[in-house]
């Protein structure tokens, strides 16, 4: 975003926050807060109309108006116009004409428009995006291919608002959805964005939509990561961090950090790595607490634990879970942080750590939040909390026991639910067996359930 592009935005900004605040209470408090203002937003729409975001995440929208991270597209722009009596060029005056600065992407999934025939230039682009995103040459010329290739070429550029809502929407289907199924979808979304990157003049909302990029990369390395397909999963998180490094976002930079240090204990990484990784996100964090450093020492106390340094480790964890500062301010996505996570992490250390009455109720508390809800109790979260059972109870000496209670864990996920997070979180518990026992018949039959309930790093589109 070019410098008069940010002060333009700024000034919108605070115009749409004196509307809504403007005439202030006897109190002094704003007039409407930015949840009763998404409220009536909603309550604008007319008959026809496509509905709105839901209050939430239209409550988010209107933070990042407000602190001019972008300017509503047109059909809010309308909204606003409808609920303060004035017209759209009095709230959005037109900028001055000037040059256009053209800004570069560094992201692998994007390049500088090429000139020529529109959809000669939107073919070249979905083809280099569909072999990007993982559909092998060996598919080429099959009916998912050409059905990629038509989405490609036939869909509508949408505006910021939209992308935005796609991201939280992704989210929700990484939450509650069989990964195969989260991925593809996702999959038509970056194809998409990618083309309207592609073949979209450069202009200020280009910004803005390498966000957008940079969360939904984010997300397809997540779900890469479920599906066990590393090499692809460690490329997608470069390019999450390239584009988010783009924008000059920190809060989206630390987000991505954050995220791709903690999915890297799921054996993506050395445990070394991922420690690198953490300190190197605390140096971007800089020196003042926050809420992305509280976050990164739950990620180190999880590290710490599989090296068996559990003294470090519950330091850590007291770190995180003590964090007494304001939240993340979750920008592009509002709700992805969430207080189970305090908790999952504590179950995790307390159990590697054979301390089982903490254990359990870390664990309690994880099943009884939403996450354990998720999937009907088959999510990654559920699941690897009751695997953590089970590796208490082997710490302890359980052995045939814990090694049981895991066989039955990864029995009882659904196919479709299977994720790699589960599996590595079972095989941290078979590590914990000690050497002489690992031939025991209930320790064989748990490795067996392991490597029958892997899942397949595969894209239904590419079989």
């Amino acid at each position: 975003m070019t410098a008069d592009r940010k002060e333009i935005n700024k000034a919108i900004g605070a115009r749409l926050r004196r509307a809504r605040e403007d005439p202030r209470r006897s109190d002094g408090r704003p007039r409407y807060s930015r949840q009763k203002w998404a409220i009536i937003m909603r309550r604008a729409v007319q008959p026809g109309e496509d509905p709105l975001p839901g209050i939430e995440s239209l409550t988010d929208m209107i933070r990042q108006w407000e602190r001019g991270d972008h300017a509503p597209s047109e059909r809010y722009r309308v909204l606003y116009s409808r609920i303060t009596g004035k017209t759209v060029e009095e709230l959005f005056p037109a900028p001055p004409q000037g040059p256009t600065t053209v800004l570069t992407g560094t992201v692998d999934i994007s390049t500088t428009p090429d000139t020529g025939d529109e959809d000669d230039v939107k073919r070249r682009a979905a083809l280099q995006l569909i072999t990007t995103l993982g559909i092998t040459a060996g598919t080429w010329g099959t009916e998912p291919f050409r059905h990629l290739l038509d989405l490609a070429l036939t869909a509508e550029p949408r505006d910021l608002d939209e992308w935005h809502l796609a991201c939280v929407d992704h989210l929700h289907a990484l939450r509650t959805r069989p990964p195969v199924q989260a991925r593809e979808d996702l999959v038509i979304d970056l194809l998409a964005l990618g083309c309207q990157l592609q073949t979209s003049p450069p202009t200020a909302d280009r910004i803005e939509l390498r966000r957008v990029e940079a969360a939904l990369a984010m997300l397809h390395a997540h779900l890469l990561t479920r599906l066990g397909d590393h090499g692809a999963a460690i490329r997608w998180w470069r390019t999450a961090r390239a584009a988010a490094d783009h924008t000059g976002d920190l809060d989206l930079r630390m987000m991505i950090r954050c995220e791709e240090a903690g999915i890297g204990l799921y054996g993506q990484r050395e445990v070394g790595t991922v420690l690198t990784l953490v300190q190197s996100a605390e140096r971007a964090a800089g020196d003042a607490p926050s809420f992305w450093k509280a976050d990164l020492a739950g990620t180190r106390a999880k590290a710490l634990t599989l090296l068996g340094r559990h003294d470090q480790a519950m330091e850590a964890l007291n770190l995180y879970a003590g964090y007494g500062g304001p939240d993340s301010r979750g920008g592009i996505f509002p709700t992805l942080w969430v207080f189970d996570q305090v908790h999952f992490a504590q179950s995790w250390v307390y159990a590697s750590a054979g301390n089982e009455a903490a254990a359990d109720t870390a664990r309690e508390l994880v099943l009884s939040g939403p996450a354990g809800h998720r999937l009907g109790g088959a999510s990654p979260y559920a699941v690897n909390v009751r695997l953590h059972e089970a590796l208490c109870t082997i710490v302890n000496g359980g052995i045939d026991h814990g090694a049981r209670q895991a066989s039955t864990v990864l029995d009882q996920v659904p196919v479709s639910a299977r994720t790699h997070l589960s599996t590595a979180t079972g095989n941290m518990a078979l590590e914990a067996v000690p050497s002489e026992q690992r031939d025991a018949p209930a320790v064989r039959e748990f490795r067996e359930v392991l490597a029958k309930t892997a899942p397949v790093p595969a894209l239904t589109a590419a079989t």
